[in-house]
């Protein structure tokens, strides 16, 4: 029957859908939890510590749901607090950075990179990090988009208040000549047509979805955890927030989801946790 526990995901919000759909497409036997934390949306400007805080509790719960394996499908997760939560718990777990910036680097025709992300994300440096460490003479561009998020989450990706701000973040980076873009923000890839208007199509959009959840596959094949073809599968989401909002938001965004749960994590989490 293989190994049936679900695979756990976590985000701010809506964003992480953007990995949750490759998860579909590239995992399609195993289940998964969601964990969208729309209680403390937007992450990018809240300090480092307050945010170890919440991905522990998240993680916690996910533990108590038995998660096999957690996908963090949230870019400012990836940068700062996967590097120090990962040493404190047995499960395996994967971030964007390092395969967003894989494929970056192999993409990239004339060494300029750009990123855009949260504050939170820009100011860590990870993926500056990253690149740097797989082709030290790129150059690299990183702006930070405060914005973005509480658009998306108001279900505004194809407002033309979005539009205008994508181009007003992304304006320097085509000043500077990028022709590969990373989307540092699970948020990010629901606003793809405003970067490509603003850029042109001959600047390469990088989500780093796919690679993760091809990454994570790898993991789990050569752990022995994946499930096996035709054993049961199925989907939990939870929100720290308002669920009708989140259910509302994923189908603007073109996200059929059912049955979303609103989950406070310290009625979630079992004595000892956190």
């Amino acid at each position: 029957m293989g190994d049936l526990r679900p695979v756990g995901l976590f985000d701010s919000g809506v964003g992480g859908l953007t990995v949750a759909r490759e998860v579909f497409r590239l995992l399609p036997h195993e289940s998964m939890i969601y964990f969208g934390d729309t209680a403390h949306v937007p992450y990018g400007p809240r300090r480092t510590e307050e945010l170890i805080r919440f991905a522990r509790e998240i993680i916690a719960f996910l533990l108590s749901s038995r998660v096999k394996y957690i996908i963090f499908a949230c870019g400012t997760n990836s940068s700062l607090t996967l590097p120090v939560v990962r040493a404190l718990y047995d499960v395996p777990m994967i971030g964007l950075v390092e395969p967003g910036a894989q494929e970056a680097v192999k993409s990239t025709r004339n060494g300029r990179i750009g990123i855009i992300a949260t504050e939170a994300t820009v100011k860590s440096g990870a993926y500056e990090r990253a690149i740097k460490s797989l082709a030290l003479e790129t150059a690299v561009f990183a702006v930070p988009a405060p914005r973005l998020v509480p658009l998306v989450e108001a279900g505004l990706s194809t407002s033309e208040e979005a539009r205008r701000a994508v181009f007003e973040y992304a304006r320097p980076l085509k000043k500077a000549g990028i022709d590969t873009l990373i989307l540092g923000c699970t948020h990010y890839p629901f606003l793809a047509s405003h970067f490509t208007d603003c850029l042109g199509p001959e600047v390469t959009l990088v989500d780093p979805a796919k690679a993760t959840v091809l990454r994570a596959r790898e993991e789990m094949n050569r752990l022995g955890i994946l499930n096996n073809p035709g054993g049961r599968v199925a989907h939990s989401y939870y929100v720290s927030g308002d669920p009708a909002r989140f259910q509302k938001t994923a189908d603007l965004l073109g996200c059929c989801i059912e049955n979303v749960q609103r989950l406070q994590l310290e009625e979630a989490l079992p004595a000892g946790s956190g």
